[in-house]
């Protein structure tokens, strides 16, 4: 069939992707592409940072424009309209014009879908208080900016302590607002493991911020012009600015009352082309199911990268191309003050309800060469396969060259390598940049360490569990008698220094299990091979060290609530 006109239903990161990809694929289609608000194409992962004046004009985030769409590309770009309905029959839209309220009926031969997804709005009182806001449409983003200008608020308070919630905490308290996060899970980002949560938030801690967790949101009240967020929990926060930021759900409003299947996410069904039920409507973005590449079930991923591509597969797909897009590895990064967090892949948490049998490994190199001024630690957590060694998913924190490592990670996983696989990569080495052993790489030898049954490593979740239970083991601490003194040893350790313990092994016992911790791991990994070849059984390393251990606190009741 030769597709003759395209209608792409909305503007944004996917149906603007969309559109210019269909007109680099012909020049002879006829492309309306209809978007609901005043703009199209602007960067929706940029609007926090407006806020607090980092990202300065708000003409930055506004990527393109519809007389942009209109000159460059030909295509026919309508803000302001919203389709209301598809009659999927006669191939027809109906749209409704919303400065004027007039409707028209428009035809197509193909139909793309890119309506993007819903704030999630909580069932609470409150909500339509003048200071309570979403942040997910650069007119929320005027809103919130005007409000800040003309009301002068001290006091913020965020729900949601997700990618959205997070990102705006920081740049609400770069403004100078005093700032209180509300979530009702027990940890801040919650797509983390408990310990790598509890070291972002130490941190945020350390900026001031309040932080409210395990906490709903029961109501929002304004008593005598002042805001007031009650929690399930007690609390009462004064506010003078409320930001309800606890996700999202697809746009699937259209689709649904056209009959258009729904995957079980709730997001509309489509294959690895765009296609959905129907062949001549495709569709891209937040509205969309797509495929967790680790386990291979339907995920929602509403990210920008995701729409860019998805939208690209649609706006080719829509005139006859093949483009796949095969799912997600589910790569996420944020900044949060200081720190760049960001995961990949699964976490420990989510490996072991899938199913699998994870090992998770921790290192903390330094994120260039040791010796060249300014090296910042990375903490690393790897997650495989325990059998097979498949790298099942990592997350990295640190303040410099997180970026950088997440993604060889995401590109591992997408590859179905195993851990030890990485050491085999060739990555670029110079001592501004990296040692000569990228973390990557050192993350991979540690695999490989496991692999070959070199070392049994012990979580800190485990050891506190062993400890609370008051399991038999000998605790040896390898550290310094000086890093002894600034970071006391964990309770009922033995000291002993790496370098003095091939001479005190009279003082453990060859049949008793042994743990060995140091600061980050290596030289209780040392330990370990020493004791081992020298006739000790029983013998185990605390993955990551007393530098892991220290963010464990609270985890074994925090993972029982979560």
């Amino acid at each position: 069939m030769k597709v003759r006109k395209l209608v792409i239903v909305g503007g944004v990161a996917g149906g603007a992707s969309a559109a210019a990809k269909a007109r680099r694929c012909s020049e002879e289609v006829e492309i309306i592409m209809y978007e609901k608000g005043p703009d199209i194409s602007y960067a929706n992962c940029g609007l926090p940072y407006y806020l607090s004046g980092v990202i300065e004009k708000r003409e930055d985030l506004l990527i393109t424009s519809a007389e942009f769409f209109r000159r460059r590309f030909q295509v026919d770009a309508r803000t302001g309209s919203e389709v209301i309905q598809i009659d999927r029959d006669s191939k027809k839209v109906i749209v409704k014009d919303l400065n004027t309220g007039q409707m028209e009926e428009e035809s197509y031969d193909r139909l793309i879908l890119a309506p993007g997804s819903h704030p999630i709005v909580p069932p609470v009182p409150g909500m339509d208080l003048p200071f309570v806001f979403s942040l997910k449409t650069l007119e929320d983003t005027d809103r919130i900016f005007n409000y800040l200008q003309n009301k002068n608020p001290r006091r913020a308070v965020v729900v949601g302590g997700g990618l959205i919630g997070i990102e705006a905490v920081e740049n609400l308290a770069l403004k100078g607002l005093e700032t209180t996060v509300v979530e009702l899970a027990p940890q801040v980002l919650t797509f983390l493991d408990w310990e790598m949560a509890e070291m972002v938030r130490l941190h945020m801690h350390q900026k001031d911020i309040n932080l409210c967790l395990s906490e709903g949101l029961q109501s929002i009240e304004e008593q005598n012009g002042q805001g007031l967020v009650r929690t399930d929990q007690g609390g009462e926060i004064p506010a003078d600015l409320v930001l309800v930021a606890i996700g999202v759900r697809p746009n699937v409003d259209l689709a649904q009352n056209a009959d258009l299947e729904l995957g079980v996410t709730g997001g509309i069904k489509v294959n690895e082309f765009m296609q959905t039920s129907d062949p001549d409507i495709f569709a891209a973005g937040d509205c969309i199911e797509s495929v967790n590449l680790v386990t291979g079930k339907p995920v929602l991923t509403p990210m920008g990268s995701a729409a860019n591509k998805e939208g690209r597969a649609a706006g080719a797909n829509a005139l006859g191309r093949r483009i796949a897009v095969k799912g997600f590895t589910g790569t996420i990064i944020v900044k949060v003050f200081d720190l760049t967090v960001a995961k990949t892949g699964l976490s420990e948490r989510e490996a072991i309800a899938e199913g699998y049998s994870p090992l998770a490994l921790y290192v903390q190199p330094g994120h260039h060469a040791g010796y060249y001024p300014g090296s910042k630690p990375l903490h690393i957590k790897t997650v495989t396969e325990r059998e097979s060694g498949r790298l099942l998913g990592a997350q990295v924190i640190g303040e410099e060259g997180v970026d950088k490592r997440v993604d060889v990670f995401a590109t591992a996983i997408h590859q179905q390598m195993r851990l030890e696989d990485l050491l085999q990569l060739d990555l670029a080495y110079a001592p501004p940049y990296s040692a000569a052993r990228d973390p990557v790489i050192i993350a991979g030898a540690v695999g490989q360490n496991y692999y070959q049954g070199d070392w049994d490593p012990i979580s800190p979740h485990e050891l506190k569990t062993k400890m609370d239970a008051g399991e038999s083991f000998v605790l040896v601490d390898v550290r310094t008698r000086l890093e002894l003194q600034e970071r006391g040893p964990l309770p009922g350790a033995l000291h002993i220094p790496i370098d003095l313990l091939r001479r005190q092994l009279h003082k453990l016992d060859l049949e008793k299990e042994t743990i060995l911790y140091c600061a980050q791991g290596f030289r209780s990994y040392l330990g370990n091979r020493i004791l081992a070849m020298r006739g000790f059984k029983r013998v185990r390393t605390l993955s990551g060290g007393m530098d892991n251990w220290m963010y464990e606190g609270d985890s074994a009741a925090a993972q029982s609530a979560d």
